[in-house]
């Protein structure tokens, strides 16, 4: 008896699921109610949504709702890139007062400059396997073998995606271990899946042709997914997007109340703050444009810690203009697949003419532009005594 109480309070407590047909508005009220009951909360806003649960498939399991972040807009947003060109109005997602107003104080001072130059230099997405050997002899000379195989092995991976190519393999030794570290572009997918998977056949592959492999791990940690690292500012993995634009010391001073000599001033002591600190960016604030626009966008979130690693570079020319840019070594960018096809977030890419195939580009060139647009504006209001007196009237602070 004492079994079978365990076992009905078991059920009782297991979220409620239905394999036949799970994203139902049915079985997402059925999960509310459960979720009421057990924890005693009104989920009065969480079940208010327009969005057919049928197509959240892929995207989230136990369906319940919506987390209903605020959306603001700020633009027009000047850019002159190579795939995006012209004015945007970009859709942010933030409960944070203040972000909206500042980026797009910082799109009217970037506008008025004549617009931002950005160009996506580099693209990659990776898997790194490492494999294991008796000794580092054996290792050293399976990266020569992999050197001599590496058309045979892209071929392999390739078996399993139409948009992913494999570009190269890098290599590192450690050990009795070789890295590897597969640099594929993957389209205008974001690609984390799509590599893993390739690199998984191409591995097996490897495993079933070269003799002497003790073991391997399809991730040995070199990919570094979802956490910042050197590896990554250094080689890039997603959109490596360069931002630049050349600010008028005049409209500068006009606009933000600093001068040119000032903000290029506290960028050196910025600069030096940020190595001490060990910092994985030398900007102000790029996180905050990436999440916001992430979210919008239906990128995933998680990102950012990857994404939001930046260098920022100034100068002041001899007339007094003030060059500003911002390197965003390791952006991840979809406009297809994952969360971008979701409703609310097809729309937000749709005002940017981003949504669907070709566009992944033009999507990573806006976000270089949008985050320039926070770097300039945030660190001139903490020269010109505007941050806290911001958020006093803006932001929590009020």
């Amino acid at each position: 008896n004492n079994n079978n109480n365990n076992e009905s309070n078991n059920m009782s407590d297991r979220i409620p699921r239905d394999s036949d047909n799970d994203y139902s508005e049915v079985m997402a009220k059925t999960r509310r109610d459960f979720a009421a009951d057990k924890t005693s909360s009104k989920l009065d806003h969480i079940g208010h949504y327009s969005v057919d649960p049928a197509t959240t498939a892929g995207n989230i399991e136990n369906f319940i709702g919506v987390a209903q972040v605020p959306l603001g807009l700020i633009g027009p947003l000047r850019v002159n890139g190579e795939h995006a060109s012209g004015d945007f109005y970009v859709p942010m997602a933030t409960s944070e007062g203040t972000l909206i107003a500042s980026y797009n104080r910082g799109a009217r001072l970037l506008r008025d400059s004549g617009g931002v130059k950005v160009t996506v230099v580099d693209d990659a997405m990776q898997r790194a396997p490492v494999f294991v050997f008796n000794d580092a002899r054996e290792a050293r000379d399976f990266g020569l073998w992999v050197e001599q195989n590496v058309e045979e092995i892209a071929a392999q991976a390739e078996t399993t995606t139409s948009s992913g190519k494999l570009r190269n393999i890098e290599q590192y030794a450690a050990a009795r271990m070789r890295y590897l570290r597969f640099n594929f572009t993957t389209g205008d997918a974001a690609g984390q899946n799509m590599v893993g998977k390739a690199t998984f056949i191409a591995c097996e592959w490897i495993m079933k042709t070269y003799p002497g492999i003790q073991r391997y791990m399809l991730s040995g940690a070199m990919d570094t997914d979802k956490k910042h690292s050197q590896i990554n500012t250094l080689h890039s993995r997603g959109k490596r997007v360069v931002a630049e634009v050349l600010i008028p010391g005049e409209l500068l001073e006009k606009t933000m109340g600093v001068t040119a000599g000032v903000l290029f001033k506290a960028r050196q002591i910025n600069q030096v703050g940020s190595f001490m600190a060990g910092s994985s960016s030398t900007g102000a604030h790029a996180a905050n444009g990436i999440a916001a626009v992430f979210i919008a966008t239906g990128q995933d979130a998680a990102n950012v810690a990857e994404s939001s690693s930046s260098i920022i570079f100034a100068d002041v020319d001899k007339a007094g203009n003030y060059y500003l840019s911002i390197t965003l070594p390791s952006l991840i960018v979809a406009t297809y697949g994952g969360g971008t096809g979701l409703p609310t977030q097809r729309e937000c890419l749709d005002m940017l003419g981003c949504n669907g195939a070709g566009k992944v580009h033009k999507l990573a060139e806006i976000i270089g532009a949008t985050v320039l647009a926070g770097e300039v504006s945030l660190m001139s209001a903490v020269l010109a005594g505007d941050w806290v007196t911001s958020h006093d009237a803006l932001g929590r602070n009020r």
